[in-house]
């Protein structure tokens, strides 16, 4: 970054984590100056901050809202679900609850190491006891023990970083380091009564006696009667294992695949496993957080489940953004935040972190980093659980009240969202207005191509290769969303590029396509840059190139068509752009290129013939042959209109060289829109002009 010839971009779609010293070390890899933005004094800052809007983008959600596309993302419903803590599990829980109390009091006069061993222990029994009877087990069994041969500081530090780790999911600056594992539970050999909890919790297992499980069964098939594919995400493994072997075992006579994804499989297993269930028409996916950041989920599930609560509000927008993001195919997801209407943890996680989250995201638009300090304002929360959680067990309503934890929360958030506010003022993006180059996007859609030119050339070019889509549930007079495409029908060598492009479809026989999102449930999403399309095309390309099959792909050809009322030529031509932009002594060359259809009614003319250039053109090559045509009338016409391209080359010439202006005046406006001052461009059409494709076009007579 330090040499000034090298020219280097960072993109990232991961949000601001809230630290702001490695967020301004990152700017400063852009100018050194930028590191000081938070300590100089204002009017040095203004100077900065106009510096580094020259470098700096940042668009959120919110800022695209001007592109009035509503297919870029879809609609998130969220909603509440709740279970009551009853029965021989409530026992249970308030047992534990007591015990953990008493685990803290009985510390109060000991050691530091051992107050805070006992602390930790205490919050992994309510942590894990709130997860699931497996998680309660595991925790119940497994104790904390000090490490040997250190200091106590050393193992003060050791334990702190295990317990903030494994308990409080860690700081928000580290969201992936973090151990699914069960932490320890207690302090201590393990003695009867803990046996005792852990015998209970062992018996617990199951939809009959596991009410938070029975809720989660009802959520699931709420959600999968609608037509979704959820996700269920745990804190840890142990519940993920439970919860995908009861809920295999109970959704296994409706047709509905479950599979648990956990950071114990390696991240290509993880993505191999996803891509496995994806296949599945039926499916639910039961993960822990590993898999809430690194692989896209998007194409195969629609709704999230909170099973357990986060202690990160950060990690919960992870959670939900796996399903609401760019490239999901359905208009709607939906997330479900489920928690225990009498479970005190629940209860305190909800009331001063979860609830003060999202009201601050709805307030700014944006999600904001937990707090800084966020181990102590957990702790006082948590510490408010443990010595006046029991009461709030007695009701079905989570009314704890957190006093002075509770305010010390408030002034943390508060102090968050003013933060967060004053970095969308200093980062806001106001050198570039998306609306000055909205023609140049606009014009740059229309010249790929959309979703209607994307099905039809999905169309045309599979019934070319034997393999004709047909429509699903077709309606008269309704055109059809979806399609069947027989993929065992397409030439093999296809089939091939299709899996070495890792299209996780490619081995199947059949599937199901949309070409217009959202596409129906079950369907897969076939845009212009899918794997699919490019296959085909190139596929296509080749055999054109080649010459083999005219049948199937030519770049010349005549046809009868009743597109046309007179003899027409169409040429496809490829136009070259070379534009030079120097700034002092700096000099750059960018090289642009377009393709444009050309029609000329008649054969060719001497002189300048008329020539329709542009939509009016691109018509022609939708005409459709409507009889056949002998092969030396064919033959003549082909070599009649590539014999007159040697007269059209001027008028070919003439139309790139306007096309050149075009494109440099396109390319000033938008840089001008960027404040890019002081460039001097000069620009030239690269001649001769390519001649990618002739097609003759004859009216058709009645025969």
């Amino acid at each position: 970054a330090a040499d000034d010839k090298r020219h280097l971009v960072m993109l990232t779609a991961t949000p601001h984590s809230g630290n702001d010293e490695a967020f301004y070390n990152l700017l400063g890899l852009l100018d050194s100056r930028f590191r000081t933005l938070p300590e100089v004094a204002q009017d040095e800052r203004a100077v900065l901050r106009e510096a580094l809007s020259g470098h700096f983008v940042q668009r959120r959600r919110p800022d695209i809202a001007e592109w009035k596309d509503a297919t870029l993302f879809p609609d998130r419903q969220t909603r509440e679900a709740t279970y009551i803590l009853t029965g021989a599990w409530g026992a249970l829980f308030r047992d534990v609850l007591g015990y953990a109390q008493a685990l803290v009091r009985s510390t109060e006069h000991q050691g530091q190491l051992q107050r805070r061993m006992s602390w930790w222990a205490a919050l992994a029994l309510l942590r894990c006891i709130s997860s699931s009877p497996a998680a309660a087990r595991m925790a119940l069994e497994t104790r904390i023990r000090a490490t040997l041969a250190t200091s106590v500081d050393e193992q003060m530090a050791a334990v702190e970083a295990e317990g903030l780790q494994a308990v409080l999911d860690g700081e928000a600056d580290d969201l992936l380091a973090f151990d699914e594992a069960i932490p320890a539970g207690q302090v201590g050999e393990v003695s009867e009564s803990l046996r005792a909890f852990a015998a209970r919790a062992e018996r617990l297992q199951g939809v009959a006696a596991d009410p938070k499980l029975a809720g989660l069964v009802r959520e699931l098939e709420l959600l999968l009667a609608d037509g979704f594919q959820p996700v269920v995400f745990c804190r840890y493994i142990a519940t993920a294992d439970y919860l995908a072997r009861e809920l295999g075992a109970r959704f296994a006579g409706q047709g509905v695949t479950v599979r648990a994804v956990t950071s114990e499989r390696t991240p290509e297993e993880r993505q191999a496993a996803v891509e496995d269930l994806a296949r599945e028409e039926r499916r639910i996916l039961v993960a822990t957080d590993c898999l809430s950041e690194g692989i896209n989920i998007q194409s195969a599930f629609d709704a999230v489940v909170h099973y357990d609560l986060s202690w990160n509000p950060t990690r919960h927008e992870q959670r939900e953004g796996r399903v609401d993001r760019f490239g999901q195919p359905q208009s709607t997801v939906r997330c479900v935040l489920y928690y225990g209407q009498n479970n005190p943890v629940d209860g305190g996680v909800l009331r001063v972190i979860l609830r003060k989250a999202e009201r601050i995201r709805r307030e700014l638009g944006v999600a904001v980093p937990f707090p800084e300090d966020s181990q102590k304002v957990m702790e006082a929360v948590m510490e408010a659980v443990l010595l006046k959680g029991e009461a709030a067990m007695t009701s079905k309503q989570l009314d704890l009240d957190f006093g002075v934890a509770e305010q010390a929360v408030e002034r943390a958030w508060e102090s968050a969202r003013e933060k967060a506010r004053e970095s969308r003022t200093l980062f806001a993006q106001k050198s570039l207005h998306p609306e000055t180059v909205l023609p140049e996007w606009v014009k740059t859609q229309r010249i790929l191509g959309g979703e209607a030119d994307v099905e039809a050339f999905v169309r045309q070019a599979v019934q070319r290769l034997q393999a004709p889509l047909e429509p699903m549930s077709p309606q008269a007079g309704v055109p059809p969303t979806a399609y069947r495409l027989p993929l065992a029908h397409l030439p093999a060598v296809i089939r091939e590029r299709l899996a070495q492009a890792g299209w996780p479809y490619a081995g199947h026989t059949t599937v199901r396509l949309g070409f217009h999102h959202p596409v129906p449930a079950g369907c897969e999403y076939v845009h212009r840059t899918h794997a699919l399309v490019s296959v085909v095309a190139d596929y296509l390309t080749e055999r054109a190139l080649a010459g083999d099959d005219p049948e199937l792909a030519a770049r010349c050809a005549a046809i009868f068509t009743d597109g046309v009322t007179a003899r027409t030529t169409v040429y496809l031509l490829r136009l070259r752009t070379q534009i030079t932009a120097k700034y002092g002594e700096a000099v750059r060359h960018l090289l642009a290129e377009d393709c444009a259809t050309v029609a000329m009614t008649g054969g060719p003319q001497s002189g300048s013939p008329g020539l329709t250039v542009g939509d009016e053109a691109l018509r022609f090559l939708a005409a459709r042959p409507v009889r056949n045509m002998a092969p030396e009338h064919r033959t003549r016409l082909i070599q009649g209109a590539l014999d007159g391209l040697a007269a059209l080359a001027p008028s070919f010439n003439a139309l790139a060289e306007r096309h050149a202006e075009e494109v440099l005046a396109d390319h000033k406006r938008v840089r001008a829109a960027a404040d890019a001052r002081g460039w001097r461009y000069d620009v030239r059409a690269a001649l001769p002009v390519d001649v990618i494709g002739v097609y003759v076009l004859l009216p058709a007579v009645q025969v």
